[in-house]
């Protein structure tokens, strides 16, 4: 059970690491690239998903990186029609820190009929749009505006809500091309707050910036743009190096 990772994983402090995925950026010659890289380094999970993304180009990634690797593959989806059978695992997303319907309940109505199809195991997942210093794709598709990165109470009483209503994990998000990434401040008032795994990502660009989210309560780090931008990024996170 991937759950049963996550949560194993914060009960006895260790640090879990995910690379996203978008499936409208990725190309066979592209994957067989990346799916190289990850395999040397000391990643964890792959989660496959991005805000717009066409018919069916999920299903595809997710057949390839199988073939590429036994890592796990777990879904973050920007709408229902991202979700595969073939990945391992979905997170079940709820954008709790906006009021726009469609992606509070809506989205995840049109997707039951999907997931009564596959055997995937979902995660309802409270997730939390901050401001990273710039306008992102999840803002511009949720047509929901992020919460201020230096407003740690509301973050920490959204984090808390998400957990009282039953999410299993709640994902702190600057957004995908995110100047800034979620503060350590933040991630650490919101750790201090929850008993369940707290995944963090966006504007991630340097293993400083990861450590620090680690360092500050994070139990999984998600990388995404900077890994898309230079593969190189994890060089010296190897395979089965200690990252914290």
């Amino acid at each position: 059970m991937i759950y049963e990772l996550f949560l194993s994983a914060m009960n006895e402090g260790r640090k879990l690491l995910a690379i996203l995925l978008d499936p409208d950026k990725m190309n066979d010659e592209s994957i067989v690239k990346i799916m190289t890289k990850i395999n040397t380094s000391a990643v964890d999970f792959i989660f496959v998903g991005g805000s717009s993304v066409e018919d069916k180009e999920t299903d595809e990634l997710v057949l390839k990186i199988r073939e590429l690797t036994s890592l796990p593959v777990v879904l973050f989806p920007g709408n229902y029609q991202q979700i595969t059978s073939h990945a391992d695992a979905i997170l079940f997303l709820s954008l709790i820190s906006g009021r726009n319907p469609e992606y509070l309940i809506n989205q995840q109505v049109k997707a039951v009929p999907y997931l009564q199809r596959s055997e995937l195991e979902v995660i309802p997942t409270g997730y939390i749009l901050i401001d990273g210093g710039k306008e992102t794709a999840v803002q511009r598709v949720s047509e929901t505006k992020p919460i201020l990165a230096n407003n740690i109470d509301k973050i920490t009483q959204t984090a808390m809500a998400g957990m009282y209503m039953g999410n299993k994990l709640i994902y702190l998000e600057a957004g995908s091309g995110a100047l800034n990434p979620v503060k350590p401040s933040v991630i650490n008032s919101v750790r201090k707050n929850v008993n369940i795994p707290l995944i963090v990502g966006g504007g991630i660009r340097s293993k400083n910036e990861l450590l620090e989210a680690y360092k500050n309560g994070a139990d999984v780090v998600v990388i995404g743009t900077a890994f898309e931008e230079n593969s190189n990024f994890l060089t010296k996170i190897m395979k089965n190096e200690h990252i914290c």
